[in-house]
């Protein structure tokens, strides 16, 4: 490991809204903040709001910019990338930014029921090819972790440059008769008429301070790597879909999604 690398490494753990726990502190069991994320972390009760494979975690520092009356968590497991959003939150004493490493299919040892009000999904890792697909955060195997802490209604948000990733999380919410709320698979050609898209569901999102559109909201929030795939000409996808608790899915018909 480099000496940048390792003090970075360093400086990441030291941080008071980091949680980073051995995998033996969570395979199979509940971690202490589990149910605690308002009262030991936040200090507040405001609404939770979870960044799941966040990276360099600029989605989670933007979301808590913009929105400070919500709580966000940026979570994945490569701490040295973590590092960047987790320093600049402390920079800026976000109060309401916090961050979690650990690997994702553990994250419901760290939730308790109706926790989380939204999911963002950023440009995770598409996991192409049929045979992988489980393993994609969008699989019935994950959703059935998101559906044990997310509150009734909660939101599930989906941004990638895969348009595989995007037909199969488009096949999972057909399938399994979850309720769609947006689609595209061009984000920034939307046309003037996408205000009309559902816009009770724009309205009751807790991002929502009714000023300004939730469309201009995510449009005006962009990682590095979707930077880098704009400038590439490449499309940008965008997908959200509702869960209710009714919505669990039988691991029986995990095994057939394609």
């Amino acid at each position: 490991m480099g000496k940048n690398k390792l003090a970075r490494w360093n400086e990441f753990g030291s941080f008071s809204n980091v949680i980073q726990p051995e995998i033996g502190e969570v395979a199979g069991k509940d971690h202490p903040i589990k149910g605690n994320w308002n009262s030991r972390i936040f200090n507040n009760s405001n609404p939770i709001i979870l960044e799941l494979g966040c990276g360099k975690g600029e989605y989670t520092v933007e979301l808590g910019r913009i929105f400070p009356w919500n709580n966000y968590i940026g979570v994945d497991i490569k701490g040295a990338r973590m590092w960047r959003g987790a320093k600049t939150s402390n920079e800026l004493r976000m109060t309401n930014v916090a961050f979690l490493r650990t690997r994702i299919e553990f994250i419901d040892s760290f939730f308790i029921a109706d926790e989380v009000d939204e999911i963002w999904i950023t440009f995770p890792d598409p996991h192409p090819g049929a045979r992988n697909s489980n393993k994609r955060l969008t699989s019935p195997l994950f959703i059935n972790k998101y559906l044990s802490f997310l509150k009734e209604n909660g939101i599930i948000h989906l941004k990638t440059d895969n348009i595989e990733l995007h037909k199969f999380t488009q096949s999972v919410v057909r399938k399994h008769k979850l309720e769609l709320l947006v689609s595209t698979d061009d984000l920034y050609s939307i046309g003037p008429d996408y205000e009309k898209m559902n816009q009770e569901m724009i309205n009751s999102l807790s991002h929502s301070d009714k000023s300004t559109s939730f469309f201009d909201h995510i449009l005006s929030i962009k990682t590095h790597y979707e930077k880098q795939f704009l400038l590439k000409g490449m499309k940008i996808t965008y997908l959200s879909f509702m869960l209710k608790k009714e919505n669990f899915i039988n691991h029986a018909r995990i095994k057939t999604e394609n």
